[in-house]
């Protein structure tokens, strides 16, 4: 069962998915244990994804907003286009993506980077 952020799609606006409660088969299959673990206090981070992330929250709570998706003037962006997830969701976060997470719950989970996307974003120069 998967969420999204938006329900229309575009290859232009990739959207944040969010499966809420993933089952113990799931979370062994993708073998999220052996993934490097983050944290991070409350606040708002200005995020920008060079490659795809899976994650798996074990604590915290965010609101992603998304940034320039829109092009509507952004104060009025961010108040209608994001996704809100928490912990025991598992999370994909496409590459491109520029949102802010306000993170009103400290952040404690699993996370993995597509090894496709890390290579090509590795052997770019910005």
């Amino acid at each position: 069962m998967a969420a999204v952020s938006n329900p229309s799609s575009s290859s232009e606006n990739p959207k944040i998915i969010v499966e809420r409660n993933p089952s113990e088969s799931r979370l062994s299959e993708l073998n999220i244990k052996c993934w490097p673990k983050w944290a991070c206090p409350p606040g708002k981070y200005r995020l920008k994804f060079d490659a795809q992330e899976t994650c798996y929250l074990l604590k915290g709570k965010v609101k992603a907003y998304s940034i320039g998706s829109s092009g509507l003037a952004p104060a009025l962006a961010s108040s209608l286009d994001f996704v809100e997830f928490a912990a025991g969701d598992l999370v994909i976060i496409p590459k491109g993506i520029r949102c802010t997470w306000d993170v009103s719950v400290a952040i404690d989970k699993y996370y993995k980077f597509e090894p496709s996307s890390l290579s090509a974003s590795s052997s770019s120069s910005s």
